[in-house]
C-alpha cells in the first residue's frame, strides 16, 4: 500500500468519505507513476504517461464531485512511501501494480458505500479502469493469472 510520507491529515481532517479516500488513492497513484517514470524501460514510458494522465483525469472528476457535494477535496501529500523500493524496471512495475490495486480497493469501497448515482458511476468506472491497468502490469511481470476474480477485494493482492 502506498502511504503518505507525512502524518498530516487530509485537508478536511481524517476522512471516511469514500470519495475522499478514492481521491487520496488517485493522488498516491499519480505520485507513484511520477517516480517510476525514471525506472521503466523506454518502451513502457508511453504506458506510464498514459496511466498517469488517466489517474489525474479520474482524480479531477472525483474532486469535482466532492466540490459539487459541498465539501473540499483532499490535498495530495507532499510525498508518499511506496510499498517497494523502486530500483529498476521490475520493481517499478510492482509499484505500479500496487498503486492500481490500492485504487481498486478504494473504488470497491466507494461502490459499497455510494449513496447516489454519481458515486456509483465513479466507483464502477474507477474500479474497471484500475483492474484493466493492474492486469497490464501483471502481464508485464509475467504473473498468472493476469486478472483477479474480484478486483478491489482484500484477496486481490
Amino acid at each position: 500500500m502506498t502511504t503518505p510520507m507525512s502524518t498530516r491529515a487530509p485537508a478536511g481532517g481524517v476522512s471516511d468519505d469514500p470519495l475522499a479516500v478514492a481521491a487520496d488513492a488517485e493522488n498516491a497513484a499519480i505520485f507513484t507513476y511520477g517516480v517510476i517514470t525514471a525506472f521503466v524501460a523506454a518502451a513502457r514510458r508511453r504506458t506510464v504517461a498514459e496511466n498517469a494522465a488517466e489517474h489525474r483525469a479520474r482524480r479531477d472528476e472525483i474532486d469535482r464531485a466532492i466540490v459539487a457535494a459541498g465539501d473540499t477535496p483532499p490535498l495530495p501529500a507532499a510525498g508518499y512511501t511506496l510499498p517497494v523500493e523502486v530500483t529498476g524496471p521490475e520493481s517499478a512495475a510492482r509499484a505500479a501494480l500496487a498503486a492500481e490495486e490500492d485504487c481498486a480497493r478504494a473504488y470497491r469501497a466507494l461502490l459499497e458505500k455510494a449513496g447516489n448515482e454519481t458515486g456509483r458511476r465513479i466507483g464502477v468506472d474507477g474500479l474497471t479502469e484500475s483492474a484493466v491497468r493492474a492486469a497490464g502490469w501483471r502481464a508485464a511481470l509475467r504473473e498468472t493469472p493476469v486478472t483477479v476474480a474480484f478486483p478491489g477485494s482484500p484477496v486481490d493482492g
